[in-house]
């Protein structure tokens, strides 16, 4: 397998291309456990659904944007029409901060798969 190395891609065009530099799919219930990931080293367990996703390779600054997603499950509670929603923000250039809800309220609940992709 060969490695390719460089600076910048950009389309025919001149437009550059941005690629996802980070993304994780885990397990948020019981142990935190990683299911794949790329630039990810670890999830760190912090609260009832809330946790840090500590990077490889740490980005140059925290002008990064993060993508989440989650999927229902009847683990957790509720039922397979419950609203949930995930928010992620970047901490520091070492980790990102991920907290999944049930719905609109405050309250944090743990999810069985999560799912971040964080794009610079």
């Amino acid at each position: 397998m060969s490695t390719v190395k460089v600076d910048t891609i950009k389309t025919t065009g001149n437009v550059e291309v941005y690629t996802c530099k980070a993304w994780v799919n885990f397990d948020g219930t019981g142990t935190v456990a990683i299911r794949a990931s790329g630039n990810v080293s670890s999830i760190t367990d912090v609260a009832v659904g809330r946790y840090e996703v500590n990077f490889t390779n740490s980005f140059a600054d925290i002008n990064y944007a993060c993508v989440t997603g989650i999927n229902l499950n009847t683990t957790s509670g509720g039922s397979n029409n419950y609203n949930r929603s995930a928010v992620a923000n970047a901490g520091t250039v070492s980790k990102a901060y991920f907290n999944t809800y049930p719905d609109s309220t405050t309250s944090l609940v743990d999810v069985t798969v999560n799912q971040l992709a964080v794009f610079r």
